[in-house]
Formats: C-alpha cells, structure tokens, sequence
C-alpha cells in the first residue's frame, strides 16, 4: 500500500509539473513565427550531355555472377561420384546430394539430379528452375547458383545454396516419431518461418521486377527450407507459370495440364484450369494449418473426417473449435487470441472463391501483428518489472492529454506531433531540404496511443537507455548513420526475437534515433511517431519496433533500411541509375502506403511526403517513413484540417501554404513532385539551375504534355530504355497529381490503380 500511495504521489506531481510544461511551451508555440526559408542545399546541375552504362545495382552479388554453368567432373568430384551417403533428398525430380564446391572458397551446396527413369516431366522442370530463379533474387527465395546440362539430355544437375536445417515439413510431422531426431519448434519460431515464406510468396507475386509476375503453383511445407538460422526460404520453381502483372488474383493463366500437389490445391484451380496468384494464398493457408496443427496436409491413418487437413480445420475455425486442432506441443505456451488469430488468417486464405481471400501482402501484415502479440506477450511473461515500468509509464503519458485552456478560451486537448523541423531528415539520409512553419492555429486534436491501448499493433518495446547504450556501441560515432533536426541515428544491433542489445554485426540490424537534448520541437515528433507508428503495420510503411523514455534521453527504434533513402539512389552519381521499372515499383509501394494512411478508418495525412523519406530495403521494397509531422484527417464531415503551415519547400501543397488548410489531397500533391523527380532525376528545388528552371513544377508542366517535349526532360541515365507510352501516362498522371485545385487530384488509391496499368505496359 505504501508503495501506490507512493505512486498517485509521484503522478499527481508530474500532473502539475507537465501541466505548466505545457503551458509555457503554448506560449514558445506563439512566438515561433516568421522564420526564414531556404533552398535544399544538397544541389543537382541540369542533365549533361553524358551516357552512364545501365546497370541493376539492385541484384544481388549471386546475380552478378550470373548462373554458373558446372562441369560434371567438378559435380562427380563434389558427390564423391554422386555417393548414396551424400543423399539428403528424394523427391519426383530425382536424388538431392550435399555437396562442397568453390565459390572462391570452398562452400556446402544441394545438388539435384534429373532421374530420367521416373521422371518425364523432368527436362520441363529442370528448364523452368533456370529460367525463374535466374532473373530473380531475394533473401526468402532459394538461390540457384548453377546448373550442369548434357548434349544428350542424359545429365541435368542443378546446384542450389544448401539449407542446414531441411524443410519446414521435416521439423513440423516427418521428424517426431523419432524422439532423438525431433525439433520441435517453438511459436515464435514458427511464426517467423511463415513470416519468412510469406515474404518471399508476396515478392514472387508483386516485387520481382518483370513484367509479368510468378505464381508458384507448388507451395507446400516440404518446399519451404530453412538454413542454420532457421532462415525460411522458398524453394522448387519446377510447376511455376509466369501470370499477368496488372491485377492480383483477378486474372488468370490457362494450363493444359492440372499440376501440384494434392492436399494443397486450390479446387477452382482443379476444377477451371484458371491459375491465379490466389490459387498460391491458398496453398500457402494449407502451410499455416500445418505449422499450427503440426500434421501434414492429407494423412490418411486418421479418421476420415480428418483425412484432409483443410477440410477438417477450416470445420473446426468456423464452429469456433479451433482447440481441437491445436499442436499438443503448442498448448499453454502461447495466448489464445495469437493462435485463434492465426487459424483466422489460414482460414481467409481456404476461401472457396479466390477472389474473396487475401493477397499475399495482407497475409504478411497480419502474420506480423500475430508475432507482435506475442512477442508482447512474451516480453511480459518474462520480464514482471517491465511490465510494472511499462503501466507507470502509460499512466504518466495520460498526463500529457489532460484539458488546457486554449486561445479564444476554447477547451480541447494540446495537439501532439506538430515542429519546427530545420535541415529535417529520414533515417539514413543527408541533410538536403528546409522544412518549414509559420504561425496558425490548429483546430484538430491529435492523441497519442500507447502500445496496448486500442491499437491494431499493440506492442512496441520499451527499451532502457543502457540497452540501446549496448546497441550502439555507447553511441561511437562511428555508429552514426544519419543526422536530422531530431538528432542523430545510429546502427545498433538486436537479438531478432528478444530485441536484447548484441555485439555489432550479430543479431538484426536496427536504426536508433537519439532526440539531441538541445532541440526544442524534437519531443512533439516523438510523441507523434510513437502516436502513429504504434498503431498499425503496413509493408509499405517502416516499421517502429520500441521507443526509450528515461530522464531527458527520448530515442525510438526502427527497423533498419539497408538501401537507404531514395534520393541517394536518384541524385548521387556514385549509386548506379535505377532502371524504369525500378522506378515505377517504388512509385507503387510509396502509392500504396499513402493510400493505407488515406482509407483509414482514421484517416492520417503524412504531410511530408519526399525523396528523403522514403527508404529501401535490401530488395529496393519501399517503406515511408518520418512521422514525425503527421496528422489526422479532417473529421465530422469536414474536408480539411486548419493548422500550422510546416513540411518541405518545394513538396507542400499550394492551398496549404497559402491557407494553412491541409488536405488528404495535399499528400497526393507531394506523391506528384516525388514522381516528377523520378522521371528526370532533378531536384524539385536547385539554385544552381539558370532561374527559370530552378523550381521543377513550374518548369517542367509545359514539357509533360506531349511526348516530343517530354522527352527533353526524361532522365538521360535512363538511356531511353522505357516505353513511351508508359512514359507520357506518367505524365499525365504527375499532371493530375499536380492540380491547384485539391478536388481534382485523384484519390492515392485511383492513383495505385494508375501506377499498376502502367506497370504493365512492355518497355
């Protein structure tokens, strides 16, 4: 008792202290007008007369080598001439050897041997592998690194990295009869796993770069592998079909023949002969019954109600029983709400009618806030202190919100996650553009959620400022990966599951922003990231995994974005030209993250859209980032919000600057610069420019009319390569983007529409 008299106490105080805190900075608020604005400073001279070779500098090293052709000594001499002690897999393609060949030194690879005797499709399949895993790579796909042919067909190897740890089917049913071989996995390890696969299902379906996407038509646990970390990746392209790009699960590929694996095919598929990107969402819910049941996909020693998997199971979610089919090793070490969750998730993926289930994406963001639960949950269950820091927490946050008279003697809560925010940056960028603000009142209230407080994602961790301390190496400069108006960033390291600091290079990677102590306006950022990014997950958005509050020390965690920002892709001459279509794929996942924001039930308007704060993972997917000056449409009706003038010059919105009135439309604006940009690789702002072509907008309208003068303005490091067509439809819709009038700029969703139709179009 003592203690929580001590407590009410301790909060009363920081009531009254916080509530004169806020009070003085309303009157700092009120005087923060007037200030000068600037050019970027980072300055990009107009297009010279210079070609740069094309190159894809988003492939992998394994790409760059190109597919190895090998010699059948080198694939005898790495079998032992193909040993029956170096098999470690039969399947309908022939035996799998392990093998050690070398790459400039000497490494384990599976080698996959075509059995002419069983296998008549073999030839076709050992073709198709080649021809998919060759234009493609990505960290959750299998990689193939060569391959041997024969003249006479009588020899086809094929030679992938090899994966330590077998198949997900092996760990989940093959392996328990044998006690001593047994690996069971634990939740979070299957939850990561299917995370995993799903990363790579949903790059196969959206994000390979070519023209035409690939459904895989075979996903099965025996084709997801894991490597010595546990790593999931997706394996055996020997039934994939290349389907149409433009719409995901609507159109179809036609095939002579019904090919896949029973237990997992999707009965439209069986039945129509119309393959679709669904019929792979399917085959992948199948995958997550397995992972939580941990029983095959048809096991015929069981009752006959249970012979099929998905029949049996989705009886079982549907009636509310989803118990009944649960792990028995699973039991009592998970919350209910994360398996039922993720029994729902399967059961959207079995949907008789594909056009009803989800697409991989959606699969993925909700796989993900799975996992957040429970690592919340585990988190909380092994760490009793921090969950009674953490509730100390919340209840001091909720002194922030209490009602503070406001001018014209109007009651409403203080607005959160408004700044001044000078020379402001992302995460791994350079200080290249002036933000701005001018004086105004708003009229809109913003609140801060806290994780677990009727949020979507509702954890984000708490860290202590010695833990990301540890992370940083204490914060050697050395560590610094970028610096903003907020303070700095760091690199710091984290254990992938526990998020406990681990020594540099080991663990996963995270970016750490410090608040700098002496910035005044850094604090309502902070408040306004950890409001937004603590309340919901979207792939095309950069994900916030913890925050530390402890004394002055206010830092956030995110995670870590190998490529950077993308104006260092666009404007440096170091970085290697991105290709057309590289372009038009970030259009889209930056499109498409606008438009979650949009169609909210919520809606939330970025206010900040530009070339520094839109990030790229190893694979060039794209995440927005920098919340720190977002704010919650217009509410009751309304059509905008009336607040302070404050983001990017050259990216805001002219009804904005001009009125203080911010739109949903007024992102849309911003996308349509951001876009302008990408298409001729100059700045929105240059003074360098001669000075009727230092404002990019105003100059560059006249040439985005007609494909003669549009060609004038194109980014010559693209060296032509791109369809006209698709060229003058980016136009028009940069121009639509780009009306004065807000209500004639179309919706983010129309313009993801736009984007995808575009994609489309051959080069």
């Amino acid at each position: 008792m003592h203690f929580f008299s001590v407590l009410i106490f301790l909060l009363t105080v920081l009531g009254i202290v916080f509530y004169f805190l806020k009070k003085q900075q309303d009157g700092d608020d009120g005087e923060q007008k007037n200030l000068s604005m600037s050019a970027p400073s980072g300055q990009q001279s107009l297009h010279k007369e210079e070609r740069v070779q094309r190159n894809d500098s988003f492939s992998s090293p394994l790409l760059d080598k190109q597919c190895r052709r090998f010699s059948l000594a080198e694939i005898r001499l790495a079998t032992n001439d193909f040993d029956d002690a170096f098999v470690i897999g039969k399947g309908g393609f022939g035996n799998v050897y392990k093998g050690r060949v070398d790459f400039g030194k000497r490494i384990d690879v599976a080698i996959k041997r075509l059995n002419l005797e069983y296998s008549s499709q073999g030839a076709t399949e050992f073709r198709a592998e080649i021809e998919m895993l060759s234009k493609f790579r990505h960290s959750h796909i299998v990689s193939l690194l060569g391959y041997y042919e024969g003249s006479t067909e009588k020899e086809m190897i094929l030679v992938y990295e090899y994966m330590r740890n077998g198949s997900l089917g092996d760990h989940l049913h093959k392996r328990k009869g044998n006690v001593s071989n047994s690996s069971q996995l634990t939740w979070i390890q299957r939850l990561n796993i299917c995370i995993d696969a799903a990363r790579g299902l949903d790059y196969l379906h959206t994000g390979t770069g070519v023209e035409s996407r690939v459904i895989h038509r075979d996903i099965k646990s025996s084709n997801i592998l894991l490597d010595e970390n546990l790593v999931a990746k997706i394996s055996d392209f020997g039934l994939s079909r290349i389907g149409p790009a433009k719409l995901v699960g609507t159109t179809n590929v036609y095939t002579d023949q019904i090919k896949g694996t029973f237990g997992y095919m999707d009965a439209e598929y069986f039945t129509t002969q119309r393959l679709t990107r669904k019929s792979d969402v399917y085959a992948f819910g199948v995958v997550l019954l397995e992972v939580l049941c941990g029983r095959p996909a048809l096991d015929f020693t069981l009752d006959e109600e249970q012979h099929s998997l998905s029949v049996w199971a989705k009886k079982c979610i549907r009636k509310g029983k989803i118990d009944r089919i649960i792990d028995p090793y699973l039991r009592g070490k998970t919350r209910a709400k994360c398996l039922k969750e993720f029994g729902r998730i399967a059961y959207e993926c079995l949907l008789a009618c594909s056009k009803d289930r989800p697409t991989m994406t959606k699969v993925l963001a909700k796989l993900e806030l799975v996992l957040s639960w429970t690592l919340q949950s585990e988190m909380s269950s092994r760490d009793q202190k921090d969950i009674g820091k953490s509730v100390f927490i919340e209840k001091a946050w909720s002194l922030f919100l209490i009602k503070a008279p406001i001018k014209g003697g109007v009651s409403a809560r203080k607005k959160l996650g408004q700044s001044i925010n000078n020379n402001k940056k992302g995460m791994m960028t350079e200080k290249h553009a002036t933000t701005f603000v001018e004086g105004g009142v708003a009229t809109a209230s913003q609140q801060v959620v806290l994780p677990g407080k009727e949020t979507k994602i509702p954890v984000l961790k708490m860290f202590t400022f010695s833990e990301l301390r540890s992370a940083t190496r204490n914060f050697r400069p050395d560590m610094v990966i970028g610096e903003g108006g907020f303070g700095r960033v760091y690199k710091g390291w984290l254990d992938s599951v526990t998020f406990v600091p681990r020594k540099a290079g080991v663990g996963l990677a995270v970016a750490i922003k410090r608040l700098n102590p002496e910035s005044i306006h850094g604090f309502s950022e902070w408040q306004a990231e950890v409001n937004f990014l603590g309340t919901f997950s979207h792939p095309n958005i950069v994900k916030l995994l913890g925050y530390c509050w402890e004394n002055k020390e206010f830092l956030l965690v995110y995670e870590y974005m190998q490529r950077g920002s993308l104006d260092r892709h666009l404007f440096r001459k170091t970085f290697k030209p991105l290709p057309w279509d590289m372009r038009i794929k970030i259009a889209i996942g930056v499109a498409q993250g606008l438009a979650f924001l949009h169609t909210r039930e919520k809606s939330i308007i970025f206010r900040d859209v530009k070339m520094a704060n839109i990030l790229l993972d190893e694979e060039f997917n794209v995440k927005l980032s920098d919340f720190g000056l977002a704010k919650l449409g217009p509410v009751n009706g309304e059509y905008h919000v009336s607040t302070r003038v404050m983001g990017t010059y050259g990216y805001a919105a002219p009804e904005y600057i001009t009125t203080g009135h911010l739109y949903v439309k007024s992102d849309v604006y911003g996308f349509g610069v951001v876009m302008l940009e990408m298409i001729t690789g100059l700045r929105v702002l240059d003074r360098s420019r001669p000075s009727s072509q230092q404002n990019l907008v105003e100059w560059a309208r006249f040439f985005l009319r007609n494909i003669q003068k549009l060609g004038k303005i194109m980014d010559p490091r693209l060296e032509q390569v791109y369809s006209s067509k698709g060229a003058m439809k980016v136009a028009k819709l940069i121009l639509n983007c780009l009306e004065p009038d807000p209500i004639r700029r179309p919706s983010m969703e129309k313009v993801v529409a736009r984007l995808q139709e575009i994609n489309t179009i051959k080069l």
